[in-house]
């Protein structure tokens, strides 16, 4: 019986620990940078992720590198009168102190643009985030399942018109 509880106390650490994927730089927490997988030709990628602020003064993700794309953006996208609106946040995003910013579909969120190879479920995409106080820490996002629906086009008909905006 002992035997079987530390084997199951085993199986819940491992599997624990395959599931957290945290970064850590200064007072800043990366929890789960994630990516969805694309179809074979789709252009771009979205990136997520949550980041809190321990400390006691603001910091701002300022950039994102990586070698999927040579263009990696923040984007912010908001719904106005049915309109999906996208546009890129130049000066980056600020997380304050003791916030906690969500990088999610459908709000802030990164972009990879112009794809270099689709994403593939399982894989990690490297990258390189960096904030203008607390520097920079290289990151792996995880490549999750597409989202529902992708691949035949379901679930569209509802969905607002996008617009970009640079």
């Amino acid at each position: 019986m002992k035997r079987v509880l530390m084997l199951l106390a085993a199986l819940v650490i491992s599997a624990t620990a395959s599931f957290a994927h945290e970064f850590k730089l200064g007072d800043l927490e990366i929890h789960h940078p994630a990516s969805k997988a694309t179809l074979p030709g789709q252009p771009v990628g979205g990136g997520f992720m949550t980041i809190i602020n321990h400390g006691s003064a603001p910091d701002r993700l300022v950039a994102i590198t990586s070698d999927v794309s040579d263009d990696v953006q923040i984007h912010e996208m908001s719904v106005v009168d049915g309109v999906m609106k996208m546009r890129q946040l130049a000066e980056g995003v600020e997380i304050a102190p003791g916030a906690t910013v969500e990088l999610k579909p459908g709000g802030l969120h990164v972009m990879f643009m112009s794809i270099k190879q689709p994403f593939v479920e399982g894989e990690m995409i490297k990258a390189k985030l960096t904030f203008a106080k607390a520097g920079s820490i290289d990151v792996e996002f995880k490549v999750e399942a597409a989202r529902k629906g992708a691949a035949t086009g379901e679930g569209k008909a509802d969905e607002p018109h996008v617009e970009h905006k640079m």
